[in-house]
């Protein structure tokens, strides 16, 4: 019997970007974004327009994608998921060239149990062949075959489409692992 397939997000849910953006952000301007400035907001609605294009050209620096926070229990949860369950992590990292060796190196440290051979460098998640898709994005539901799981972020707090997890135990209890 194979066993089900489950895709995961990196960005903002086994990787806190937003911590990143606002740590940069407050390096850069001295202002300091809040989860009350953050909620239901994209990160660019957050703060002010003659800030924006600075804020995207993170996104595309060197270093950026480092050495990010890990989130908080995803180690342990997808552990007990990769005895159970076939992982796979699946970031759209296509539009940003140079975060590919930033992700990967940073997925070989943090982890190294998934092999890198379930590591997926995509642009549309709808190509993953999955039973389940954890991910921030909603957009990223629309055309995926299996289910998306909506892991919350300060941006997703008001949809609704999907079954939601607010946390990497809530994943474990959804999984019963």
């Amino acid at each position: 019997m194979s066993k089900e397939r489950i895709a995961i997000d990196m960005d903002e849910v086994i990787a806190d970007a937003v911590h990143r953006f606002t740590e940069w952000y407050h390096r850069d301007f001295n202002v300091l974004l809040t989860p009350e400035h953050l909620h239901g907001k994209h990160l660019l609605q957050a703060v002010a327009p003659e800030n924006q294009q600075h804020l995207r050209k993170y996104l595309h620096t060197v270093g950026f994608f480092q050495d990010l926070p890990v989130m908080a229990d995803s180690q342990d949860v997808l552990r007990r998921l990769a005895e159970r369950y076939e992982l796979f992590i699946a970031t759209a990292a296509m539009g940003f060239p140079l975060s590919f060796s930033e992700k990967f190196d940073w997925l070989r440290q943090h982890f190294d149990f998934i092999p890198t051979s379930h590591v997926v460098f995509c642009g549309e998640k709808s190509i993953i062949n999955a039973d389940y898709l954890i991910d921030d994005n909603a957009y990223n539901f629309k055309d995926f075959r299996g289910e998306g799981i909506l892991f919350t972020s300060h941006h997703n707090v008001h949809e609704t489409r999907y079954r939601r997890v607010n946390s990497w135990q809530e994943v474990a209890a959804l999984f019963g692992v």
